[in-house]
């Protein structure tokens, strides 16, 4: 999928400024599925309130992710059945700048994700004894005390967009899930919509639904592995899985 012309039109906005009014560590994410032709006229109806994160001229910048689990995937079964508490854990590596980073992200009975975040300095996607402490200190004892493996890889291009209200918008295009060690992949073909903010719904969430299109029950981790497993519970994301929203 083809970003958007309107995306190198906007104004930029840096790193440290991005973060330091929209950090959202502590936030509520309402997610979207968005098609193609729908994209370019959300970008359009927002574009007098939206900055663009540029690093060296860069406006796209590509994840690649890997998701660690527990050998029954309590992660993934705590998703999916809706437990008001759940975790996922994954190490996260940023494509252009070569940097990654490892991170616990929580969600509480009132929907808010807290993310924790920790840089690597021995490469990517290691899970080792630093890491485990990690999973200790932030999700407890019990947690830690199992096994993890690798259970899903995602890759994508996400373009970061910060919103005058303060709130942050992310787009990601070209998500593609892998199943590690093996050969099975799954793409989307339709983009995925992020808005991050302290509570409240902000002014992309009321444009989105001006458009027509309403939060979807979309997680990376869950409907990527329900995608690749379908031999497990999928209730939750039924309707995606048999959507269009996947490429041939």
């Amino acid at each position: 999928m083809t970003r958007p012309t309107v995306v190198g039109e906007l104004e930029p906005v840096s790193l440290d400024e991005l973060n330091d009014r929209a950090a959202l560590t502590t936030r509520r994410d309402r997610k979207y599925l968005v098609p193609a032709d729908r994209l370019p006229l959300l970008l359009d109806a927002l574009a007098d309130h939206l900055r663009v994160l540029d690093i060296d001229g860069r406006r796209g910048f590509g994840y690649d992710t890997l998701y660690f689990d527990s050998p029954e995937l309590t992660s993934y079964l705590d998703t999916a059945r809706r437990r008001p508490f759940r975790y996922k854990i994954r190490t996260r590596h940023y494509v252009d700048s070569d940097l990654t980073w490892f991170e616990v992200k929580q969600r509480g009975r009132r929907g808010i994700t807290v993310k924790h975040r920790w840089s690597f300095d021995d490469g990517p996607h290691r899970f080792g004894a630093r890491e485990l402490e990690i999973v200790a200190e932030t999700l407890g004892e019990d947690v830690a005390a199992g096994e993890f493996d690798r259970t899903l890889g995602t890759r994508f291009e996400r373009t970061t967009l910060l919103i005058d209200d303060d709130a942050r918008m992310t787009v990601d295009l070209d998500v593609a899930f892998s199943s590690p060690g093996t050969d099975d992949r799954r793409r989307l073909r339709h983009a995925i919509v992020e808005t991050k903010t302290p509570g409240r719904p902000c002014r992309a969430d009321r444009t989105l639904w001006r458009l027509g299109v309403r939060p979807t029950k979309v997680s990376k981790y869950g409907t990527g592995l329900a995608a690749l497993r379908p031999d497990l519970p999928s209730n939750r994301w039924a309707r995606l899985l048999r959507s269009d929203a996947w490429a041939a």
